[in-house]
Parts: structure tokens; C-alpha cells; sequence
């Protein structure tokens, strides 16, 4: 998709600080980091949020998973958060399929207000 930011990341286009990528797969950390070590997974293939997941894509949904596991390992993260906004009341901001994970600190729940 020509008007993605993260779509944009994915190809170079946008530098990223860059955790993991493959084929696949980018992982980068977030700008704007919410905790110690605060870093994004998106899939190279455009998918607009969780609500388009089916089973055409399912299976680079799962590699994002094995990403985060691969990732919070090598960074030494023991706990960690993660977070699928999916659409604008839940605070979606790029449509973009991504996860944040988050970890480093102690975390409350429920998040929020």
C-alpha cells in the first residue's frame, strides 16, 4: 500500500532501528517507547489490523509470534506485554498489522483508565 508508514518501513523507504527482519518480518523499535525495551513486529504484507486476519494470512501472524519469542529471548526479556490496537477507539494509529512489545518494567492491569 503506497500511503503506509509502516509499509514504507518495510521497504527501506523510512529508516527503522532495526531488531529483526527476514523475508517476512520487520521488527523495529517504537519512537515514542512506552518502557525500557519497546519494539514493534509487523508483517512485509500489508494487513490492515487483527480484523483481517483469515486464513489466507494466518500463517505470517503465527511468524510474528515466533519473532517475539526469538527477540524477547535475545534481549533478555523474562516478562514482556503485547499489544494489537486494532481500530481507532482502541488507539490504532497506522493501519498496519503490528504488535508492540514491551517490556523492562513492572506493568499494571488493566492498562489505562
Amino acid at each position: 500500500m503506497e500511503d503506509c508508514l509502516f509499509c514504507k518501513i518495510a521497504k527501506g523507504d523510512i529508516p527503522s532501528k532495526k531488531v529483526y527482519e527476514d523475508e517476512d518480518l520487520l521488527a523495529f523499535y517504537d519512537i515514542d517507547p512506552q518502557g525500557p525495551v519497546h519494539f514493534l513486529v509487523i508483517p512485509k504484507q500489508h494487513i490492515g489490523s487483527c480484523a483481517e486476519i483469515d486464513e489466507s494470512n494466518s500463517a505470517i501472524v503465527a511468524k510474528c509470534f515466533e519473532v517475539i519469542a526469538k527477540c524477547t529471548k535475545e534481549l533478555g526479556l523474562e516478562s514482556f506485554r503485547v499489544v494489537s490496537n486494532t481500530g481507532l477507539q482502541a488507539g490504532q494509529s497506522v493501519n498496519h498489522l503490528h504488535f508492540h512489545v514491551i517490556g523492562g518494567r513492572d506493568m499494571t492491569w488493566p492498562p489505562g483508565d
